[in-house]
């Protein structure tokens, strides 16, 4: 019995969400073109379910590039309204259109010159008859066996807030770079935001050593600037080659006369490389490419190969890329 009434949950508020799709119509455009046009900001009002649901829309809307903020009704007429201008776009929820608190700004609201996109279940209604678009979200039946407690109609007004948002989103050509600078301190932001030279090790941290050098030389380096690595580079700082801790370890398994031989003759004379100015998400995937044996560290270089720094695996661990 519970599974059965919780797939008749997601079944009846499904069929809300899908019965939304003929009424993306010539009202759906003029609500996104009015959106784009505007000058201020999208102002996402709603009580009660409708106001859970609105904020979520608002936080949509402003994470995608369109600056919203949800406006409680009930504090709208104690003073709030002041941040309503004549340049903003106001959407307004109510499943009966009908809502006190939201009727009572209404008149406020196209006084102040605003322009109102109705979210609404009803057509014939107090909020589209005084509103410039009608977006209907109105639903068949509730998933609540009762027919009281908001589900589908709420779903469906979240599904139309999404499509409106991603429509905006779509219209403005927002990019992964954009939605990045809203989420800074999120996993996307992170992996969109930053870059190679954020996190690489240059200067007195960069362990290059010339291709003069032992590998008993080179291998005093890797141990001291603890990296797991060394560059070898000319005397113009060109790219010449890589050591690694793996590379000697592998060397002493056959006898340690190697150890007094020029680096030149245990380095990898074609390594992995990348630019400072690529993402460390791309530093991360040039690594993990290299099947069957990913590698740990990439020489960073500039457009003539000369070395500019080094990045680890770690670096990419520590600063939250992976």
């Amino acid at each position: 019995m519970i599974i059965e009434q919780a797939q008749q949950v997601l079944k009846i508020e499904a069929e809300a969400v899908e019965n939304l799709i003929p009424r993306i119509n010539g009202q759906f455009t003029a609500a996104v073109e009015l959106v784009l046009a505007c000058k201020g900001r999208v102002v996402v009002t709603g009580m009660g379910k409708s106001g859970h649901v609105g904020r979520k829309i608002a936080a949509t809307l402003a994470s995608t590039g369109t600056p919203s903020f949800f406006l409680h009704p009930a504090e709208g007429v104690h003073g709030d309204l002041g941040m309503v201008t004549a340049e903003d776009v106001v959407i307004a929820i109510s499943g009966s259109g009908e809502t006190a608190e939201v009727l009572r700004i209404l008149p406020i609201v196209k006084r102040i010159g605003a322009s109102v996109i109705a979210l609404c279940g009803r057509e014939i209604s107090t909020l589209v008859k005084n509103s410039d678009i009608f977006l209907d979200v109105g639903v068949a039946k509730e998933a609540c066996p009762l027919g009281l407690a908001p589900t589908a109609s709420t779903t469906a007004t979240l599904a139309m807030g999404d499509a409106l948002a991603v429509a905006l989103l779509s219209a403005r050509k927002f990019t992964p770079e954009e939605f990045a600078l809203f989420h800074p301190a999120g996993a996307l932001g992170r992996k969109l935001l930053l870059r190679v030279e954020d996190i690489m090790h240059a200067g007195s941290e960069n362990p290059v050593v010339g291709p003069e050098k032992t590998v008993k030389e080179v291998l005093f380096v890797i141990t001291d600037k603890g990296l797991g690595a060394a560059l070898v580079v000319d005397k113009a700082q060109q790219l010449l080659g890589i050591v690694t801790d793996g590379d000697i370890r592998r060397g002493l398994e056959k006898g340690h006369e190697f150890l007094d031989k020029p680096v030149t003759k245990l380095m990898s004379k074609q390594p992995h490389t990348i630019t400072a100015d690529k993402l460390a998400a791309e530093a991360l995937h040039a690594m993990e490419k290299n099947r069957p044996r990913p590698i740990t560290i990439l020489p960073v270089v500039d457009s003539e190969r000369h070395v500019v720094g080094i990045i680890h695996i770690t670096d990419l661990l520590r600063h939250g890329v992976v």
